[in-house]
């Protein structure tokens, strides 16, 4: 046995190993390793918060264009403009020379025509003609994509 492993010991390729040449291009190859590790670990990071970066600043003009957006609506809302409408839709007012014609609700809603909902009638009539297995296949993608009616 110990034949053996002082036979492995002298072996050339062991032998190359006790050189310091080799030891030193272990270590500089370890070296650069870690080296390497590291700046892939900071260039990763940096990425990160370069993401988090973008991400904030797209929010921030965002709430910049609603900030905006609030401020014309509420400019809007000074203007004699939007005054006189609101005064004919909440008070039932009138221009000089206009008249106010007031209907009841009741007359109103007589004249208006029931349409027939063309969305149920259309997810029933697709629901009908599809054997039961396609039709349970559909409820659960439904289900797990939240999704209300087989329509969405």
């Amino acid at each position: 046995m110990f034949t053996k492993i002082k036979n492995i010991y002298k072996s050339p390729h062991v032998q190359q190993f006790r050189d310091m040449r080799a030891v030193a291009l272990a270590g500089f190859a370890i070296v650069a390793v870690l080296v390497a590790w590291s700046t892939a670990k900071a260039i990763q990071t940096n990425y990160e918060l370069q993401k988090q970066i973008s991400e904030l600043g797209q929010k921030n003009e965002v709430q910049q264009l609603e900030n905006q957006n609030v401020e014309l609506r509420n400019q809007y809302f000074r203007t004699d403009r939007f005054l006189e409408l609101a005064a004919r839709r909440q008070f039932g007012k009138a221009a000089p020379g206009e008249t106010v014609l007031n209907v009841p609700s009741t007359v109103a809603l007589s004249y208006l025509v029931d349409l027939p909902s063309t969305q149920t009638t259309k997810t029933s009539k697709n629901s009908a003609e599809k054997p039961a297995y396609q039709r349970n296949f559909q409820q659960w993608i439904n289900f797990f994509f939240h999704r209300g009616s087989a329509g969405d």
